[in-house]
């Protein structure tokens, strides 16, 4: 089934990515700074349940979701496109090679509060951060992931549950979904020149906008 058929048989629904880090991280205010690492793909279980789709203003990303093995995840994540909160929001933090990231923060750069709490990590899940896949951001708090996310634009296994030292207790970043449909387009975000603006790094010269997130049946 193409996206442009899911458009159709839906109803539009509609924090900060802090990696522990190795040896040259940098700080962006409260939020640790990653590096990039190249990992070994691990198999992921297949997706289950409703879909999301992200129209960007370069394309169209469609999601799937792991809820068997990240519940509070999936659950917040869905919960967020429901209530709207991702509608206008830019992917503002772009790394080639690395990943893209979204979920918090207007075209300005001003934060959107989404009004839900913070959720317990669940990255102990045995799933991997690897290319494609969609993961939790958060603080270096483990437990602080509340709407932001990020998608792994290549094989990041090194933020996988007790794969970094530095990480308290061995928490990663919980993987909780996977691109089904636009790798292209998440290749062509990670691709835009970025600078620095707004007290952060790696933000897109010109913004890359979530025009909507709509909840997609299968």
């Amino acid at each position: 089934m193409t996206i442009a058929t899911r458009i159709l048989k839906t109803t539009t629904l509609a924090v900060t990515l802090s990696v522990a880090v190795a040896a040259c991280a940098k700080s962006q205010e409260t939020n640790d700074e990653p590096a990039v690492g190249e990992d070994q793909s691990m198999q992921q279980p297949e997706v289950k349940g409703p879909e999301v789709l992200l129209e960007t203003s370069m394309g169209n990303i469609l999601i799937g979701f792991y809820p068997d093995q990240a519940p509070l995840s999936v659950e917040n994540f869905l919960a967020y496109v429901e209530a709207g909160h991702y509608d206008g929001l830019v992917f503002h933090r772009v790394i080639p090679d690395f990943m893209i990231q979204s979920g918090g923060h207007e075209a300005d750069l001003v934060a959107r509060d989404g009004g839900r709490a913070p959720i317990r990590n669940e990255s102990d899940n045995g799933l991997s951060n690897t290319r494609g896949t969609i993961a939790m951001a958060r603080t270096g708090d483990p437990h602080s992931a509340s709407s932001q996310f990020f998608i792994n634009h290549t094989d990041n296994t090194f933020l996988n549950f007790g794969e970094n030292p530095q990480s308290p207790n061995g928490w990663g970043y919980t993987v909780f979904g996977t691109v089904l449909e636009g790798m292209d387009v998440v290749d062509a975000i990670a691709a835009v020149p970025t600078g620095n603006a707004g007290g952060m790094q790696n933000v897109p010269v010109e913004p890359v906008t979530i025009v909507s997130a709509t909840v997609v049946q299968p």
